[in-house]
């Protein structure tokens, strides 16, 4: 059974950046897409990126593209997600995730295993 773990958010002044990780314990991530998802107080859980198995491929929501970077390092078992030019109505509570597949999805319940969650508060 894969476990993702994702690490500590944080606060962080707008036009700042973050970079989070997901690191994967169980199984080797080599085997699946990752994305990582995102949910504000209120509000349903958005597409924020994801990335292929092979990492050859990468896809963003329109929100971020330009501010955000999804990367992969299989042998490290570790997803990461690099966050640039924050804004406030980034914050929110960050998932990563994991699909059995190739290919990565922007629909969440595309994906089998999830992580935890971590929090991330831009302030402005």
């Amino acid at each position: 059974q894969v476990q993702l773990l994702e690490s500590a958010g944080g606060l962080v002044q707008a036009g700042g950046s973050l970079r989070l990780s997901c690191v994967a314990s169980g199984r080797t991530l080599s085997f699946y897409a990752m994305g990582w998802f995102r949910q504000a107080p209120g509000k349903e859980r958005e597409f924020v990126a994801a990335i292929s198995r092979s990492g050859g491929s990468t896809d963003y929501a329109d929100s971020v593209k330009g501010r955000f970077t999804i990367s992969r390092d299989n042998a490290k078992n570790t997803v990461y997600l690099q966050m640039n030019s924050l804004k406030p109505e980034d914050t929110a509570v960050y998932y990563c995730a994991g699909r059995f597949s190739t290919s990565s999805s922007q629909t969440y319940n595309q994906y089998d295993i999830w992580g935890q969650g971590t929090q991330v508060t831009v302030s402005s």
